[in-house]
């Protein structure tokens, strides 16, 4: 049984953290968050402690580590721009790391990742769970089988609905969030080069706050694609849940279906990473290249390669 501690238990995404270290039949030791409202951590590991500062939660670590309780992961699902200092808070400690994406904000973060692992001999690990989904991995497949110069053509589209709150929480600020390719987008950005290869070149048609747009080349594809928090641009045929969705990737006018199988993802991931399968800073390179190039590319005006909606928004 490894012992994990946990940061950022209040967010979206940590209750997929805590099932999965409860899942592969570990313990989670502590937790931190600045929000004290983290119930969902009783569902899973009641007797974990937590802090609101930390500071607290830092000498807890320390005292462990000490008395020869030493943990063994942290997890770490705070804001994107704290990952790279939590990480480093962890490795520091020579504990091995499990973020969530975007792993950092910027590449040469990564470098001082990869110093800070040779340093103090502990691993960053990352949650990349589209590399995992079936119906991705046999995209990917095709993809590799296809002819040497064959270049698929594929339009991405996400759109998915925010409120209010979103610009005036730390998600609407780019140095803390990325921007909305960044926040809503990089997982994506790494499926895409999973898929088709190293990235060959990066336009930007729009960037604002809540949309983003642009064209891709890969080795084996050029991508149109447009990703968007704002209401207004979502189809009659959005997906209405927890909040409206609409999402679409086609290859070569041939839709991927991958809505489902979703569920197990991140306790996949987790069991990989266990087993020493995990992907580390490296593997995630590219994506954050990407990602830092669109928030920092001069837009080009009037593209050869336009995503269909770019017009609606221009228009708009």
């Amino acid at each position: 049984m490894k012992r994990f501690a946990l940061i950022g238990a209040g967010g979206y995404i940590a209750p997929r953290h805590l099932r999965a270290i409860k899942d592969t039949g570990n313990d989670l030791v502590v937790a931190m968050d600045v929000n004290d409202s983290v119930g969902i951590m009783d569902s899973h590991f009641p007797d974990a402690e937590f802090f609101t500062e930390f500071e607290q939660f830092e000498a807890f670590v320390e005292d462990e580590k000490l008395q020869g309780r030493k943990l063994d992961y942290v997890a770490i699902c705070s804001p994107n721009y704290l990952h790279a200092p939590h990480m480093k808070f962890a490795l520091k400690n020579g504990i091995d790391v499990i973020c969530e994406k975007p792993l950092v904000l910027y590449t040469d973060e990564l470098d001082l990742l990869s110093k800070y692992e040779a340093q103090y001999g502990a691993k960053v690990n990352s949650i990349l769970q589209l590399r995992l989904h079936p119906s991705i991995i046999a995209l990917r497949d095709k993809v590799q089988a296809s002819a040497p110069d064959k270049i698929f053509d594929v339009h991405l589209t996400y759109l998915t609905s925010r409120g209010k709150w979103y610009l005036k929480s730390w998600k609407g600020f780019d140095e803390k969030s990325g921007g909305v390719a960044t926040n809503i987008g990089v997982h994506f950005y790494d499926m895409l080069h999973f898929i088709f290869g190293d990235i060959r070149k990066n336009e930007v048609h729009y960037r604002d706050d809540k949309t983003a747009s642009g064209y891709l080349e890969y080795d084996k594809a050029r991508v149109r694609w447009f990703l968007s928090i704002d209401a207004n641009h979502l189809p009659e045929n959005a997906v209405k849940g927890e909040k409206l969705t609409y999402r679409s990737i086609t290859i070569e006018d041939e839709e991927l279906e991958f809505s489902g199988g979703f569920t197990d993802l991140h306790t996949q991931s987790y069991e990989n990473i266990l087993a020493g399968n995990g992907y580390g800073v490296e593997e995630n390179r590219a994506a954050i290249e990407t990602v830092e190039g669109i928030r920092s590319a001069n837009l080009t005006l009037n593209p050869d390669n336009p995503h269909p909606l770019l017009h609606k928004v221009i228009a708009e």
